[in-house]
Order: C-alpha cells, then sequence, then structure tokens
C-alpha cells in the first residue's frame, strides 16, 4: 500500500508551519501496522500555484492514500475535515503574494465536496491518544481548503482515499507554561494522534 503525507510550509504570519515537521515525523514511525506501507512525504509550498503543480505529480504515483495536513492556529483540536468547499478568500494572498481573482474554485460547481472516509471511525481512532479531536464541516477559503478540494476532485479519477486534518498550534519545547490552562498540545502527542489517525485509514482501505 502506498501512503502520501503532505503538510504545509509557512505563509503570511506563520514562519513555521508544523504540519511540514509532522508529515516528516510520521514518515519515521515503526510500528507493525506501518511496516508493509510505503510512505511517502511532501510539503506544498504555501501557494496555490504550487498545490496545481505538484497534486498532480503526488497523484500520478497512484497511491491508495492520501493524508493532507494544514495548520489552523486558531483551533485547539486536531480538525477531521468532512468536506471541502468551493471557496477561496479574496482577502489572504498566499506565500507568494498571489490573491485569488474570484471567491470559487469552480465557478458554477457544487457548494462543496465530501470526503469519502468513515469519519466516525477516524475519531475512534484517535481516541486513545487523548488528543481533542472533532469533526469539522469548515476547512476554511484558504490553501488547506483549496488543496483538500483539489485532492478529492483528483480522487474521483484515481480511485485514492483523500483526507484532510487540521492541526492546532502545538508546542515543541517541554519546559511547562506559567498557565497550565492555555498551555497548548505538545508535539509528540500530536505525532501520536496523526500516527493513529493513519493507521485507522489503513485499516478502512483494506475493508
Amino acid at each position: 500500500m502506498r501512503v502520501i503525507l503532505t503538510g504545509f510550509g509557512p505563509f503570511p504570519g506563520v514562519p513555521f508551519n508544523p504540519s511540514a515537521a509532522l508529515v516528516k515525523a510520521l514518515a519515521r514511525r515503526r510500528r507493525p501496522a506501518l511496516a508493509e506501507i510505503e510512505r511517502i512525504t511532501h510539503v506544498f509550498a504555501t501557494t496555490y500555484e504550487s498545490v496545481d503543480r505538484d497534486l498532480p505529480k503526488l497523484f500520478a504515483q497512484q497511491p491508495d492514500i492520501v493524508l493532507m495536513f494544514g495548520l489552523a492556529g486558531e483551533r485547539r483540536q486536531l480538525c477531521i475535515e468532512t468536506r471541502a468547499r468551493n471557496a477561496v478568500s479574496l482577502l489572504s494572498p498566499d506565500a507568494g503574494g498571489h490573491r485569488a481573482q474570484r471567491g470559487v474554485i469552480v465557478p458554477g460547481g457544487p457548494t462543496g465536496r465530501r470526503g469519502t472516509a468513515s469519519f466516525a471511525d477516524l475519531v475512534g481512532a484517535v481516541r486513545a491518544s487523548r488528543f481533542p479531536t472533532r469533526l469539522s464541516r469548515d476547512a476554511g477559503r484558504y490553501l488547506c481548503n483549496y488543496s483538500y478540494w483539489r485532492g478529492l476532485e483528483a480522487a474521483r479519477q484515481r480511485l485514492a482515499l483523500v483526507q484532510f486534518v487540521h492541526i492546532p498550534r502545538v508546542r515543541f519545547s517541554p519546559r511547562r507554561l506559567r498557565r497550565p490552562g492555555r498551555r497548548p498540545a505538545s508535539f509528540s502527542h500530536l505525532v501520536n494522534a496523526a500516527e493513529m489517525l493513519l493507521i485507522g485509514l489503513i485499516a478502512a482501505s483494506r475493508r
């Protein structure tokens, strides 16, 4: 089985994007459930051009699963996105300074594309990690949503299972903060949760 794991690089206001570090960490994990899984990682430059250029090349490798991660810094949970919106922000430039010229991805297209994963099973797969997790119907209007839409679009022809997940900000330092109630989750905790999610996707694709 071939799995492609994607994250994003920096973008305006975010000089370090933990989704890039996450996919690299997932590729290094060694569990029996991942022993015969070919894992390919890719970090998109956070531009519309990069997604349009690189995503077809990734699908040309005939993956069984494409698991995509992106940062949603204002959220506090791991958000399993159930739907990509036919919407693009006209206000937020990408990392190359480009602004979308229209507010939709596909003029005249459907308002959204629903993912095909068993979402309740994915939440259940992550539960043992105790990482705060929820389902989300709003992937935003930026590159995360755009890549999910394009991925679901490509999956209709390639028969791959595509899933997008938003991650919250995490801490890489083990030091304790003065206000523990506001302390973000650790990166290692996030990696554990993401690994369980990946294993859940693999199990679902084999049914």
